[in-house]
């Protein structure tokens, strides 16, 4: 679906690294030229480094809701930095657009060498908006709600001490499925299977597919296979309240929540997902084979034209 967000006072957000020096000067160059073509930007307090490079008069923002009034959030960076950019969108679901300045860049839509086609889409509102599946993640102490927590691509429970492992149980649709020891377990969206779930041995789930997906880490068990369960499944982990061992719970790699012994984590889908503007409509193959520069030589495939 296109954006249709409208009116003569047009605002977007731009979300940097607050330092790098390759960002600002990318990202001052896109204030640039989209102020030029009548719209408003929008700045986070703190972005020293664009603040240095661009000092158009732009308007400074800070807190949950800097993305409000905005049509749309720009971020420049790698996905830790998308992930940042995602935490303004989702409050007032404010479409997000990524420019890559990392290495794969898996939530970034645009490169950083063509900035004018860029331009060109935000101006314009060609653009595609993508809902993507979100998770709400909650905490437990004793049964009692502790934290509340979300993530667009993963939460993870993992030890906090390197040097021993942590004792987990999980469960699904509230039924145990296994103990074991283990350096952690992640609970990712689709989104997220390219991330950690990627590197933990997870599946790579295509967007479009609504599901949640389980994978634990190192796990000392006969049964520890990456799982894909509905959409509409609870996930839980719980650590064991014997021994010493005490967890984390990370969500998005960002936030952090200690676990004490005992502790339960509830994982189900989000009640608000984060919308991604999306300018080329590539199937996700495609971006698979470019962010992980597969090998494709000799292809001989007709290819969606049937050419």
């Amino acid at each position: 679906m296109t954006d249709d967000r409208s009116g003569d006072d047009r605002r977007v957000l731009v979300v940097t690294h607050p330092v790098r020096a390759e960002a600002a000067t990318v990202a001052a160059d896109f204030c640039a030229q989209v102020t030029k073509a009548g719209m408003q930007v929008r700045l986070l307090e703190g972005q020293t480094a664009l603040l240095n490079a661009w000092s158009d008069d732009p308007e400074i923002v800070s807190g949950p809701d800097a993305a409000e009034g905005c049509e749309l959030i720009v971020v420049f960076g790698g996905d830790g930095t998308i992930l940042r950019g995602a935490e303004l969108a989702r409050p007032s679901a404010t479409p997000l657009l990524g420019v890559n300045l990392g290495h794969v860049g898996f939530l970034a839509e645009a490169e950083v060498d063509n900035m004018e086609f860029t331009v060109e889409r935000v101006v314009n509102r060609t653009y595609d908006v993508e809902e993507r599946l979100t998770i709400d993640v909650e905490v437990f102490v004793d049964g009692v709600p502790a934290a509340r927590d979300w993530a667009l691509n993963e939460a993870s429970v993992e030890k906090a001490a390197r040097e021993r492992m942590l004792e987990l149980m999980i469960e699904v649709d509230a039924r145990p499925l296994s103990r074991f020891g283990c350096d952690g377990v992640v609970c990712a969206t689709p989104t997220g299977s390219t991330a950690y779930n990627f590197s933990a041995g997870g599946p790579i789930v295509w967007p479009q597919v609504e599901a949640l997906l389980m994978v634990p880490i190192s796990a000392h068990a006969l049964f520890a296979r990456p799982m894909v369960v509905s959409p509409e499944s609870v996930l839980a982990i719980e650590v064991a309240t014997t021994g010493a061992d005490q967890g984390v719970l990370w969500c998005d790699g960002r936030r952090k929540i200690d676990l004490a012994r005992g502790a339960r984590v509830e994982v189900r889908r989000g009640q608000s997902p984060v919308r991604l503007a999306r300018l080329h409509r590539a199937p996700f193959t495609d971006r698979l084979v470019r962010k992980f520069e597969l090998p494709v030589t000799g292809w001989r495939g007709r290819g969606p034209a049937g050419g």
